[in-house]
């Protein structure tokens, strides 16, 4: 069997894709992956000459009806094996993170086992659909004088591709929370992962592959660029996207996807806020909880995460000692090389990200004052010239900046921003034109429930902790399977995962008039319906 992992003289991965059931290599140079800690190549791929029209009609002609004629429970049978066979390799996944993602083990730990999990969540709701191979939506309805008429919604799979294009941040949990929602709808996969940190996803779905878990044409993974993907679509494909939110606009108005009424999920750019609430007092329970998830956010993935904290809305008379406490916690941070166990900030995925987040601290500070940056020297194991480090910085602003809530630094950086009453840190919040994820600590609870409700148009999840959770609830940038991910606006308007909800976006849904008998027998293998003729 050809794999899609080939190691060159030189020690490098030499990427395949597999598409159309075979593994295959691309035409040219192709390019380069890299180690992040040293600027070295550790992985090449290329897309070029590759017809990925012809694969994605092999995913429509196979895996689509295979997929299609099983029941959720056997779809989630599937992903059950594909859970236990990546978890079967952890130890090689976070080396791969390592090497080119520039993980920590906590890091990877987010992706990797995040990823595992996610697959683990979606087979066991699957498994409680049992032998159902469509979806319901209520109950019938009476729809005439006459009882016998009724009305159903029902959700049936769409025959095409669900295409997947994802960021470099998560090359792990970025192309399985995605696929599992797709696979257990019964919608075959086109996983394009980003170039830069593809090598993880690639090999994950060797492994896959090479356990004959899934039926042929369930999975393809692109490795490179995918020149000409949209122009092979077709009605009844899906397009899954993270990344900015340029890109995410030049998917959703591509003449193809228009012309063809392809259905398009955008998650990008996030200007995410964590609010301090106005009863917070200096080392009180709310403020130290703050303090510490401020901290957490801003340097776990080296704040490559797109539901990291960016702006940190505090009570103008606490900007100062909570920006004196940011540092404290920044202090403790040790920046480096990710094999060294002392380290806990990698570097940034490459020297492209390096750049553009320094830029984006330039930017920000024309605006406002650095109040913290982590010398460069206190790195350990560092290479200054080839790698792609970058110190934690902290800013502080007035509470009339524009660029804190215009620009997004995809990385350790994020600004504190004064506010005076809560209707100006609601206003402050909604500067940010749309995010994903929000988050309160208050020991107010009213004030906690009227945040809610006031964040709510602008955000996709809101976490509102006061002292009983301070400890217990699971982070403002984690994303979890039950819960929707995405939000309106700036973030790309989409909605992923969410239990049930997120099986919605691979389902067509079609409203089915008849009568009771006939509708009966329509909706039979349906889940969670009930049929009356009253």
């Amino acid at each position: 069997m050809t794999t899609g992992i080939e190691t060159t003289d030189s020690g490098v991965c030499d990427l395949k894709s597999y598409l159309g059931g075979r593994w295959v290599g691309g035409s040219g140079q192709g390019h380069e992956l890299v180690n992040p800690v040293n600027g070295a190549a550790v992985a090449r791929c290329s897309t070029g000459g590759m017809d990925l029209a012809a694969a994605l009609t092999f995913a429509r002609r196979y895996g689509g009806p295979t997929l299609r004629a099983l029941s959720f429970k056997a779809r989630a049978g599937l992903l059950a094996a594909i859970a236990d066979a990546l978890a079967a390799r952890r130890e090689r996944w976070f080396e791969i993170a390592k090497v080119n993602s520039g993980n920590t083990k906590a890091d990877a730990a987010i992706d990797i086992d995040g990823a595992i999990g996610t697959i683990r969540y979606f087979s066991r709701l699957g498994a409680g659909l049992g032998e159902s191979r469509i979806l319901a939506e209520g109950s019938p309805a009476r729809l005439a004088r006459d009882a016998n008429f009724q009305g159903l919604h029902v959700g049936v799979p769409v025959k095409g591709v669900a295409v997947h294009i994802n960021a470099y941040n998560f090359p792990a949990w970025g192309l399985w929370e995605k696929a599992s929602v797709s696979l257990l709808s019964g919608v075959p996969v086109l996983a394009k992962p980003a170039t830069a940190t593809a090598w993880l996803a690639e090999e994950m779905v060797q492994c896959v592959v090479e356990s004959g878990i899934l039926p042929e044409g369930a999975i393809s993974v692109a490795c490179g660029p995918a020149y000409g993907l949209l122009e092979s679509l077709e009605f009844g494909d899906v397009v899954c996207f993270t990344g900015s939110a340029g890109t995410g606009n030049s998917i959703r108005s591509h003449p193809r996807v228009l012309s063809r009424g392809v259905r398009v999920n955008i998650e990008a750019d996030s200007l995410n806020a964590a609010i301090l609430g106005p009863d917070a007092e200096v080392n009180g329970a709310g403020f130290s909880f703050f303090v510490r998830e401020v901290v957490r956010e801003m340097t776990v993935k080296a704040g490559q995460k797109c539901t990291a904290i960016r702006r940190i809305l505090v009570p103008a008379s606490l900007a100062r000692p909570v920006s004196q406490a940011i540092c404290d916690g920044l202090e403790q941070v040790i920046v480096g090389d990710p094999a060294e166990a002392s380290v806990t900030m990698g570097p940034l995925v490459n020297r492209t990200q390096k750049d553009a987040v320094e830029e984006g601290i330039r930017n920000l500070a024309s605006e406002s004052q650095i109040v913290f940056q982590t010398s460069p020297s206190r790195f350990v194991r560092a290479d200054a010239e080839n790698g792609a480090f970058v110190a934690p910085a902290l800013l502080l602003s007035g509470n009339e900046s524009r660029l804190s809530n215009e620009i997004e630094v995809f990385g350790p950086v994020a600004t504190v921003i004064p506010y005076s009453g809560k209707r100006e840190a609601f206003s402050i919040a909604e500067r940010g034109a749309g995010s994903l994820a929000a988050s309160v600590f208050s020991t107010d609870l009213e004030f906690l429930a009227e945040a809610a409700l006031e964040l709510a148009p602008s955000h996709g999840r809101i976490l509102l902790v006061d002292p009983s959770i301070g400890d217990s609830h699971t982070g403002h940038g984690i994303v979890l399977p039950s819960c929707i991910h995405g939000g309106p606006g700036r973030a790309g308007g989409g909605e992923e995962l969410g239990g049930l909800r997120g099986l919605w976006f691979y389902h067509q849904r079609v409203a089915i008039q008849a009568s009771v008998a006939v509708l009966s027998s329509v909706v039979q293998p349906a889940a969670n319906v009930a049929i009356s003729g009253s």
